[in-house]
């Protein structure tokens, strides 16, 4: 029986530890982690992994390094969202060094340089399909049936619990 437990305990360390690693990732030597929401990366990073992304200075990045950044200008810099590209060039100017970033599935470069400054990180980590798991559980769909509802059930059952115990004391429930 004792075994069977750890057994259990085990396997749910083991299916927990890509969430925690993902909610901490200093845990894995990145300072962000960020869920991909397309498929501009594939057939290297697909949409529903998550990557890890470090701190790194502008001066270290090199070509064919896949970093995350936001952008400055163009049809997504309204948005609140990371970009994660590879980088394919590289531009140095009296203001910096600028990268020209792709998606690897994308035919063409991004329109819009990234400016040293913009850069969040180089992508070290990636984990596939976590993503999935992760962008439902922040959906209300996800919130009711990953919280709530087991939140829920566990209320009952210490309800039960209790009850039962009253009852086989000989004492009757109020």
């Amino acid at each position: 029986m004792k075994t069977k437990q750890a057994g259990g305990i085990l396997i749910i360390c083991l299916a927990m530890a890509p969430f925690i690693i993902f909610a901490v990732p200093s845990l894995v030597g990145a300072s962000q982690s960020y869920v991909v929401l397309s498929s501009s990366m594939s057939p290297t990073v697909h949409a529903g992994d998550v990557v890890f992304v470090s701190d790194v200075e502008p001066q270290k990045i090199q070509k064919s390094d896949i970093i995350t950044f936001k952008p400055e200008r163009g049809p997504l810099s309204d948005r609140d969202k990371a970009i994660t590209h590879r980088v394919v060039d590289i531009e140095k100017g009296s203001d910096g060094r600028h990268f020209i970033t792709k998606g690897d599935a994308n035919d063409s470069p991004d329109s819009f340089p990234v400016a040293g400054e913009n850069v969040v990180g180089r992508v070290t980590l990636q984990l596939p399909l976590i993503g999935h798991v992760i962008a439902f559980a922040g959906s209300r769909l996800g919130m009711l049936l990953l919280v709530v509802l087991p939140a829920g059930l566990l209320g009952v059952l210490e309800v039960r619990d209790m009850l039962w115990e009253s009852s086989e004391d000989g004492s009757t429930p109020e």
